[in-house]
């Protein structure tokens, strides 16, 4: 067979790494071998750089901050390493919590995305579980609900009796509901008191989302997730003890999936102290032995994916947190430099195997939220290429991120692996300098529930 594209390198494959060819038709995986046979238009040899399966990122914001958006945010994904990515539903000016917003969504990402994306969907918090059934046919991928209380309308913690109603709907779809799981209560009562006491510094904002506040909402969700039978999900895990409480979970019976996000894995609440509102997010970064255990967890396999949690807040909404850390937004980027910062820390400094990194990044998130044709070198598969290159090594430099927002702990670090090389579907979109594909080349992935009239009606 004569291919469109014959892609060369080491190959991480499911269970090994290999050095061979793999040959493309028509957008897919269709032949893999190791030998230099294969015959086609154009050939692409990475020589000994590492060819992964595209990496997944399933927990994106695209649009929290309006300046970003699609072509921006998937732009630096390509320019990560990443082929995929899943985006959230918490979209400034309104969130998408019904099926014409999603329909909106899903036109604007054909005509702008770069990559692959799969949309998130959401409900209001109250009276909107309406909307699920006809989210979940217009192909959301999974659904995404808070106990914590960022906005009462764009990001609103959800009542009880609300949750287990969605849930109940949403398990009937088959499609996965997840949760940003903070204890309100606990958290607004003790914000107040540091306020009023005028205890405004960085730490401040650990000390008052203290473990038992992530994981106490997280019970009550499994507990939720146990009598409706749903399959949930525990999205940006900040603490040992709550992967503690999920395999416990697992253990009975209750299909719940993880993930923590790369900030938690190579930071401490040092860099809160040091950067201050740059390093902040939520849940906030932990002690430094919590992110030594969590490390060790997802050593073990305990965590079920890696993500960035990008949310590109420009220098504004993080400079008004100088001397209130409370007035700081949330949040950090990360899709443009996630991949090749867990690279660094999991393949070249702690020896975790290339393929098991591939598992960590592509194959596990393609699993947890069922995307077609993802995660995997093997016949069948869409072509979407990661390509590292292990001996190169660079600096990050804060000031030539794609993202609008132009902040990182992560400024000066310096990174072993380079992003070399970004396919998706057998077509580069990132050549290792510059991005060469052009808004709308990516396209939408929906979800299993998705019926086709209801989004071309």
């Amino acid at each position: 067979m004569f291919y469109d594209l014959i892609v060369r390198g080491n190959l991480v494959l499911e269970d090994k790494v290999v050095y061979g060819e793999v040959g493309i038709k028509d957008e897919a995986i269709h032949r893999i071998t190791e030998s230099r046979t294969l015959r086609g238009a154009r050939t692409l040899d990475f020589e000994e750089c590492f060819v992964f399966p595209g990496m997944i990122d399933a927990h994106v914001h695209c649009f929290s901050n309006p300046l970003e958006g699609f072509v921006t945010t998937s732009s630096s994904a390509a320019a990560g390493g990443i082929t995929t990515l899943l985006d959230m539903p918490y979209d400034l000016p309104a969130p998408i919590s019904s099926a014409e917003l999603f329909k909106r969504k899903v036109d604007r990402l054909k005509r702008e995305a770069i990559v692959d994306i799969g949309l998130w969907a959401t409900i209001a918090k109250t009276e909107g579980t309406e909307q699920i059934i006809p989210l979940a046919e217009a192909g959301a991928m999974a659904f995404k609900l808070s106990t914590f209380e960022t906005d009462p309308f764009r990001f609103p913690e959800i009542p009880d009796h609300e949750i287990i109603k969605a849930m109940e709907l949403i398990r009937d779809t088959g499609l996965r509901v997840a949760f940003h799981a903070e204890n309100n209560e606990l958290i607004k009562s003790l914000t107040k008191q540091y306020i009023s006491a005028g205890r405004l510094y960085p730490r401040a904002h650990m000390e008052t989302r203290p473990p038992v506040t992530e994981t106490s909402a997280v019970l009550k969700v499994l507990e939720f997730a146990y009598w409706t039978g749903v399959k949930v999900h525990i999205v940006h895990v900040s603490h040992p003890r709550t992967i503690q409480l999920i395999q416990w979970y697992k253990e009975g019976q209750v299909d719940v999936t993880s993930e923590t996000c790369y900030p938690y894995l190579l930071m401490n609440v040092s860099a809160l102290e040091k950067f201050g509102p740059v390093a902040k997010n939520n849940p906030p970064l932990r002690l430094a032995a919590d992110a030594a255990k969590l490390w060790e967890l997802q050593r073990q396999g305990s965590i079920d994916i890696i993500t960035s949690d990008h949310a590109p807040w420009g220098a504004d909404r993080k400079e008004a947190g100088e001397h209130n850390i409370f007035l700081a937004a949330a949040g950090v980027p990360g899709v443009e430099i996630m991949i090749p910062l867990m690279f660094d820390h999991a393949v070249m400094q702690e020896g975790v195997p290339p393929e098991v990194f591939a598992k960590w990044m592509s194959q596990y998130p393609a699993e947890v939220f069922g995307i077609p044709r993802k995660g995997k070198i093997s016949p069948g598969y869409d072509a979407d290429f990661t390509v590292i290159d292990p001996l190169q090594s660079w600096t990050i430099d804060q000031t030539k991120l794609r993202s609008h927002s132009k902040l990182s702990p992560f400024h000066g670090h310096e990174v072993q692996g380079k992003i070399k090389h970004t396919i998706v579907r057998g077509k580069s979109v990132y050549d290792g300098n510059q991005i060469v594909a052009q808004p709308g080349s990516g396209q939408f992935i929906a979800g299993s529930a998705y019926k086709r009239e209801v989004v071309s009606s």
